[in-house]
């Protein structure tokens, strides 16, 4: 009986050792894919799983414990892989976030992830707290700060690494929130709303023609400062298109200023004018199409205390400043603003 028990225990014992799997099976399905496979990385890792004819995938990797980034080829999720895991990913391209889930050994871990992801984009809604004076927005990244630690520590089953990661960054990740918005709160400071817009004269037009923001006046006027180089300001394209057909009849116009320049288009003006026609005539681009003479340094660009692009400006009919850091094409509280001031 001892060495029948003996053996169980032995068996037991190797078993477990012999079961361990030295890589991660990750396996799942992407439902309105943005590419034919998903990439898995990190600065030390490289892997690509492509997707099947149903758009299912199924393979393994070895990998250090750690957080990796997915790609689909347009959104990225950080997930946590451990060799022994087993997961089973399913995602919903058109609702990315909200719909990233994992089951299997191991999905606490990234399902945790995906919980912090939807956290932080809540807290951090730039417009909510670019309304917000100074004060009001320390306190606000003060609240957000307690709630992202406890969010941390109140999630006992999470791995150390993943918690000791994520409380490491929360102090650097809302110092920069605090000096980003601070450059907000500092310029409706200096342009406060109502006050005189500062001018600019014989923009070259698309059509060669010159204006100036005399010309606008009469109605609200919606300023995209933007250049061919920007991505950013490349994907708020579709949404400033569809703003404009959608009020094209209202009280208001949209204008965009390239800025590009020389020092960003090879030493050379000519081809910063000549890449910024082509842009728009290739994306089609609508609304008053025009280009700063001096790039950066052109003294309406100055003004508005431009450092970063895209930016959008808001302008009534008489010429003064609604809005010097206007809402984005593609946020909702453009259309509230919008529909506060009765356009």
């Amino acid at each position: 009986m001892k060495h029948i028990l003996l053996g169980l225990s032995l068996l037991t014992i190797f078993g477990c050792d012999t079961s361990k799997k030295d890589y991660v099976l990750l396996k799942g399905e992407i439902n309105n894919p943005n590419s034919d496979s998903l990439l898995i990385r990190n600065q030390n890792l490289s892997k690509v799983f492509h997707l099947d004819e149903n758009n299912r995938f199924s393979d393994t990797l070895k990998v250090e414990p750690g957080i990796y980034m997915l790609y689909d080829g347009k959104e990225t999720a950080s997930i946590f892989l451990k060799n022994g895991y087993e997961l089973e990913l399913t995602i919903d391209t058109e609702a990315f976030d909200e719909s990233i889930s994992f089951e299997g050994n191991g999905a606490e871990q990234s399902n945790f992830l995906a919980k912090k992801a939807l956290l932080e984009e809540e807290l951090l809604d730039l417009d909510a707290l670019s309304s917000l004076n100074e004060s009001d927005l320390k306190l606000r990244l003060s609240e957000i700060k307690s709630e992202l630690e406890n969010f941390y520590k109140t999630n006992s089953n999470i791995d150390s690494l993943i918690v000791t990661k994520g409380l490491n960054e929360i102090e650097p990740m809302l110092g920069f929130y605090e000096r980003y918005l601070g450059e907000s709160i500092a310029l409706k400071k200096a342009l406060p709303e109502g006050s005189k817009s500062p001018d600019f004269k014989d923009f070259e037009n698309i059509d060669g023609s010159l204006t100036s923001l005399t010309d606008f006046k009469g109605k609200y006027t919606y300023i995209d400062i933007w250049a061919t180089w920007c991505g950013p300001c490349k994907r708020e394209i579709p949404s400033l298109k569809a703003l404009e057909e959608e009020y094209h009849d209202k009280n208001i116009q949209f204008a965009s200023i390239s800025i590009d320049d020389d020092r960003s288009h090879g030493g050379s003006w000519d081809k910063a004018k000549s890449d910024w026609k082509a842009m728009v005539n290739d994306k089609n681009l609508t609304g008053i199409q025009l280009f700063a003479p001096n790039g950066w340094q052109t003294e309406f660009i100055r003004a508005y205390k431009i450092n970063g692009i895209p930016r959008f400006i808001l302008i009534d009919p008489d010429g003064n400043i609604v809005n010097p850091d206007a809402p984005r094409p593609s946020s909702p509280n453009l259309k509230t603003l919008l529909k506060d001031l009765n356009i």
